[in-house]
Order: structure tokens, then sequence, then C-alpha cells
């Protein structure tokens, strides 16, 4: 888990590289707050935007630089929250939060020649327990009030005097907040199987998806298991979740022969082994799991090429 950033106290002068090198921390913020990169980037870079518009007295006037970026970059998410639900409601679809994939597969940057280049360390999102698919998407149940308390407390561990500061609320109310989404997370979660294991189904399900071997995927979900789909509206996927491993599976089939020529790829998808489907070399489909029992329960696919921004970065076009 990520701690408090303490960079900048005692400095009665604001040094350069030390509020630069603050991007990370916000950058991780951003991210688990909104549940998307792109947003997450412009929360931070508004928030550079802010602390550039001031003149140097008033920078040099603030005691801890790193405390600065980190109240305003959540406030930023916080206005963005209360935007969003609205936006959502309107979304074509579910919604499910920006998959990110491994920090040793990310790459967004090019060099002028058109080369790809490994981003910098500093604009990696840190992949912990807390960016898994079902995490995130518990999040997004919570009101922004309570997601921005309980990520500043739980995840990053602020002490709720500064949450106060940060939501606008009493110690007492952040409290409370941050025990009610904790409370959301408790009554959701399933426990966490590892890694290693997780990897074994999901090689499984791929290979009886390429087979198209019904029985086989069958046997691998849960008998009660759900696979949501998020396009956008900009690509053509069901609306509305599959419920049941039947339907799943027949489901799988049919886009099995109605997409012919799709390549899966085991990939690490938010920290935890998922699966990514390829056309023509490029990334169409990103699919995290969630694992109960033994067996596959929550399929979230993400196809809206809008949130695969991170996956196609290598693509040469």
């Amino acid at each position: 888990m990520s701690t408090p950033s303490t960079s900048g106290h005692d400095r009665s002068e604001p040094d350069l590289s030390t509020v630069v090198s603050e991007r990370r921390q916000l950058l991780n913020l951003a991210y688990r707050l909104l549940g998307s990169l792109a947003e997450a980037e412009d929360a931070v870079q508004e928030t550079y935007t802010r602390w550039y518009a001031m003149s140097r007295q008033q920078q040099e006037a603030i005691v801890s630089p790193g405390a600065w970026l980190t109240t305003v970059a959540s406030r930023v998410c916080l206005d963005v929250l209360g935007s969003a639900r609205v936006r959502r409601e309107r979304y074509v679809g579910t919604w499910i939060p920006e998959p990110l994939p491994d920090r040793m597969e990310w790459a967004d940057g090019r060099a002028g020649d058109g080369r790809t280049e490994p981003a910098d360390p500093a604009d990696r999102i840190t992949l912990d327990e807390s960016v898994n698919m079902a995490f995130l998407v518990v999040l997004e149940s919570m009101t922004p009030a309570e997601r921005v308390a309980f990520i500043l407390h739980d995840v990053f561990r602020y002490p709720f005097a500064e949450v106060a500061e940060i939501v606008g609320r009493t110690p007492a109310a952040c409290r409370q907040l941050a025990s009610s989404g904790r409370r959301r997370i408790r009554d959701a979660r399933t426990p966490a199987a590892p890694a290693a294991g997780q990897a074994g189904l999901v090689r499984h399900f791929k290979e009886a998806w390429e087979s198209k071997d019904i029985e086989a995927l069958v046997g691998l979900l849960d008998p009660d298991a759900t696979m949501t789909a998020d396009g956008g509206g900009l690509v053509g996927t069901v609306l509305r979740p599959v419920e049941g491993d039947k339907s799943i599976a027949q489901y799988l089939i049919h886009i099995a022969d109605k997409a012919p020529g799709l390549t899966l790829l085991e990939r690490t998808v938010n920290g935890r082994p998922g699966l990514v489907a390829e056309h023509a070399g490029v990334p169409v489909t990103v699919a995290a799991f969630d694992v109960t029992g033994g067996r596959i329960s929550r399929i979230w696919a993400v196809r809206n090429p809008e949130k695969l921004r991170a996956w196609t970065a290598n693509d040469p076009t």
C-alpha cells in the first residue's frame, strides 16, 4: 500500500524535482479514485496547472508541496466523480473501470523516430490489491465522498484529520464515510485465489475457448458466474451481463464463430492473470477474472477502444 507523501516538509522553497516527483503518487491516487487512466491523467494535469499558475511567492509559502498537490488532486477527483456519475448513467451498456497492464508490459511513450519507448517509471500505476478489477468495481458503487475518504484513509493511510480537510467534512463524518466504504468492500469480497491458481484457470479457459469446447468452459465456470462487457457504444457487445455458466459458455462460442482470427494472449490485468484478445495484432478486448471456490465467478471484458490505450501503445499503427 502507498503511504502519505512527506516530500517538501520543512522546506522554505519548493524544489522543482520534488514537485515533479509527486506525479507517480498523484497518478496512483487519481486512478484509484476515478477508475480511469485518462481521467486520472487529466486530474493530475489540472493539479499541476494550478500549481504553476501560482506565483513563486505563493509556492514558497506552502510548507508541504506534496500535501498541497495531494489535496488539490483529491478535490479535482471529487468534482470529476460527481459529474462522472451523471455521464455514466448515460453510458451505453455497463461502465467497467479501465484495465491496466502489468508494469513490465506498460509503454505509452514514443521516440521521435516512431519507436516505442518504455514509459517513465513515475507514470506507472503501482499494481496491488487496491487496483484489481473486483476491487475497482465495488468502488464504483460508492458515493464520491465515500470513495475519496475510503481510498485516502484505508489505501493511502492518510489520517482522518487530513482527509477531512481534503473532503471538506469533519473527521467524524470522514470516519463514517470510510467505514461505509469498508463495509461495501467487505460485503462484496470473496477470498482471493492465489495468482498461480488463477493463472492456471485462465490458461485452461483460454484453451477451452480456442478449441470451442463448451463442456470444458462450463466446467471452469461457477454455476452462477457473470460476464459483463463494456463497449461504450463504440463497438458491438452485450449491453447486459450474461449470467450462468452455460449461457456464458454459449456466448463465448458464438463470439469465436462470429469473429474468426482472434488471438488470445495470457496477460496480467490489474495485477491478476487475465486475457487479451487481439485481431490482426491489435488488442480489441481485455478480460479480467475473479475466482471463487476454484472456478471463474466473474469476467469483465473491456472492448471500448478508448479504454485500451495502455494496451495498444506498442502497436506501430
